[in-house]
């Protein structure tokens, strides 16, 4: 042994003499980023520094109840395998179950050695082989054992030699304890980050993107799909159907969620003014230009960058947005060095940009590099049955703002707002609940609360759209589809959520025509 017997004079050595051994174990622990890999470079260390033959770590698997051997030096891979131990079981079972060393000067006169790993008793001169197991212990916890085996010497003293191994097994067992708590903080972060995700995904979506047709479950799936990856999307629907709060869910829902989303109405802005807001510009790039500017892409780097009224966009700006899609990169208005951008374009329209590429408005190739995952939002009147679900979250959401205490909306309301045809979409929506929130006076949203355009026939354009008949049963047809969607095609159980009968569903199937068949894979 190096640091266990004096070179000089043969004789045991006491005090200090493990620390270099110590500090060599400490140096393995500190340099590997796996402490599992480190471990039997440790265990050949131990062997080396002690005289042993053999050094083994063994860990208590407390789930099964059983002993294995962890790392060892000295041992094969197939012994390793057969060092499988109960509590109690051989000495290292015995040390684990008492939580005291063991040990044995002679391996052959000791009845309690079980010998699993099949080693031989004997070293190559035939010498007697001695034997030492620590428990490794930490706040009184059993964790394992440390095991060593050499050959007899008489001049050992095992108390020194148990000692020795139980400081190494302390620090082995302070190591791994500090390891698995950062392991658990680790695993705490990366929950909680899961977790913030589907918070900020789950925010947007469950707060502000309210509806349980099945158009809109559609529309869920599909924002949650594209949201992990780093795709372009071109979100498609009329004027008020609630694109920038799918903007919101997507980036929210990204890997972006912690950068900018910087959001641009391409409408808004004056032509002469778009491609400095948007890539901003040079000192003296322009008359007025007295300092450099970031544009709005600089801004967000990282993130994402939402396009509302793309098919605004002039025909002079698309050739430099199409650059940007293609090469990643733009140079600043008066500037000739290219920028390099890490920005996920998320753009939206109200407009038919493939009747703006025929009339030659908006270009076929920005098209296609927009177009990369399209998303279609239903108009409101195409999503009737979600009415019920939005009237109450705008009515919350009236009540939070502008302190009023509506508690419901009356039947006959909600009816005059089932056959409105809502061109302003989910935004009238919103501006009507929240009018006639201010306007009730019992706590209750009643017809004569309702704007004037949902009063009359005439100017809600209701008066040549049908009989209450038809659209009694437009909404009843409605109703069952997305009750079989619900229920994947189950006649039965969609019978039994409607509160009626498989014969009277039945009929109703037959008489809307609906095929059953294409909800059962929905």
């Amino acid at each position: 042994m190096k640091g266990y017997f004096c070179e000089r004079t043969g004789k045991p050595c006491y005090g200090d003499s493990e620390l270099p051994l110590l500090f060599e174990i400490s140096q393995r622990i500190n340099n590997s980023i796996f402490l599992k890999d480190a471990m039997n470079s440790i265990m050949e260390i131990i062997a080396g520094y002690l005289g042993a033959e053999r050094s083994l770590l063994s860990i208590l698997n407390r789930e099964v109840s059983n002993i294995f051997i962890e790392a060892g030096h000295g041992i094969s891979h197939e012994e390793k395998k057969q060092g499988k131990y109960l509590i109690g079981e051989g000495i290292t079972g015995e040390v684990v179950k008492t939580g005291k060393p063991v040990y044995i000067e002679k391996i052959k006169k000791a009845p309690g050695f079980v010998n699993k790993t099949k080693i031989s008793l004997k070293t190559d001169n035939k010498e007697d082989i001695s034997f030492v197991c620590v428990p490794i212990t930490v706040e009184g916890e059993i964790l394992g054992t440390l095991s060593i085996d050499r050959k007899y010497d008489e001049r050992i003293l095992k108390e020194e030699l148990i000692r020795i191994l139980s400081v190494v097994g302390s620090l082995i067992a302070s190591a791994v304890r500090a390891r698995q708590g950062r392991m658990e903080e680790i695993e705490r972060l990366r929950a909680e980050n899961i977790e913030l995700q589907n918070e900020l995904q789950n925010r947007f979506i469950d707060e502000n993107i309210i509806g349980n047709s099945s158009k809109m479950k559609e529309v869920y799936k599909q924002v949650q799909q594209v949201s992990k990856t780093q795709a372009t999307v071109l979100i498609r629907g009329e004027s008020g159907v609630g694109k920038e709060l799918i903007t919101d869910a997507i980036h929210y829902g990204s890997e972006r969620a912690k950068n900018p989303l910087i959001k641009v109405n391409c409408a808004a802005i004056p032509e002469s003014l778009i491609e400095s807001e948007l890539f901003g510009h040079e000192k003296g790039a322009f008359t007025g230009a007295d300092k450099q500017k970031k544009g709005r892409f600089e801004l967000a780097e990282g993130g994402s960058i939402f396009l509302d009224e793309i098919g605004e966009l002039p025909l002079q700006i698309q050739v430099k947005l199409l650059r940007v899609l293609q090469e990643k990169e733009f140079e600043r208005l008066g500037g000739t060095k290219p920028l390099k951008t890490d920005v996920r374009v998320i753009a939206a329209t109200n407009r038919n940009l493939e009747e703006a590429i025929k009339d030659g408005s908006f270009r076929e190739d920005l098209y296609y590099r927009l177009n990369v995952f399209p998303l279609f939002v239903p108009a409101l009147r195409e999503r009737l049955n979600d009415i019920p679900l939005l009237v109450d979250h705008f009515i919350t959401k009236a009540n939070k703002k502008n302190g009023t205490d509506i508690i419901r909306i009356s039947s006959s309301a909600i009816e005059m707002l089932m056959i409105y045809r809502w061109p302003g979409n989910i935004r009238e929506l919103e501006n009507c609940i929240e009018r006639a929130a201010i306007l009730s006076t019992d706590k209750v949203i009643r017809p004569q609360n309702l704007p004037p355009t949902l009063q009359t026939a005439q100017s809600s354009g209701t008066t040549n759209k049908g009989t209450l008949q038809s659209i009694v049963e437009k909404v009843e047809k409605q109703l069952i589809i997305d009750t079989l969607t619900n229920q994947r095609g189950n006649v039965f159980q969609s019978a039994k959520e409607l509160g009626i009968s498989n014969r009277k569903l039945g009929l109703r199937i037959d008489k809307y025509d609906i095929d059953v068949s294409k909800y059962k894979f929905v």
